[in-house]
């Protein structure tokens, strides 16, 4: 009689031997990319920023965003109308000086937007006022379009569309205003260092 061969055991005994080296191999893998990976310093010497944990990073970018938004005071917006209903474009220039915007020309849209605007109307502005200004206005009209040009000067354009009934309820545009300026942490997000 032979003695029984012990598969079980011999696989098991593979089995184990597979992972243990698995798992050696992925727990180097992690301590490479801590300790051999590029430091803060690094990031810093090629003009990256450092990694941070999510919860400095969310403050230090709710503080960069509260200093880039100027106050609605300190924007000039014309108000052009691109409907055929008439007046539109002075009603709303008077309630957007009540909300503390000064107020630059008001009349009908330039012939290239003349009632070609299906939407609620579009912001146009610089380049320069895509992250500041545009936003702060957009505050102000709900579902607007947000264009830049290649203007010089630092006014904005609200010109108003076919589908504009009015402006955001004050309350609702100070609330978004007020996210804009004093933005809520974000849940904090796995970073890539």
């Amino acid at each position: 009689m032979r003695r029984p061969r012990h598969r079980r055991r011999i696989v098991l005994t593979i089995v184990a031997a597979a992972c243990a080296l698995g798992l050696a191999g992925w727990g180097t893998l992690q301590l490479i990319d801590v300790f051999g990976g590029r430091s803060g310093t690094a990031h810093a010497a090629q003009g990256e920023q450092p990694c941070r944990d999510g919860a400095e990073a969310d403050t230090a970018e709710a503080k960069t965003a509260a200093r880039k938004l100027p106050a609605p005071g300190t924007l000039t917006v014309n108000v052009f109308n691109a409907t055929p209903r008439s007046g539109l474009a002075k009603r709303t220039a008077d309630e957007l000086q009540k909300r503390g915007f000064k107020i630059g020309k008001v009349g009908n849209a330039p012939a290239a937007y003349d009632k070609k605007i299906k939407g609620a109307g579009i912001l146009l502005g610089p380049r320069a006022a895509a992250d500041g200004p545009l936003k702060v206005l957009a505050t102000q009209l709900t579902g607007a379009q947000q264009k830049t040009d290649g203007r010089k000067g630092a006014e904005l354009d609200l010109i108003i569309g076919n589908t504009f009934k009015a402006l955001a309820t004050q309350q609702a545009a100070g609330k978004s205003l007020s996210l804009l300026t004093h933005p809520s942490p974000a849940p904090a997000a796995a970073t890539k260092c």
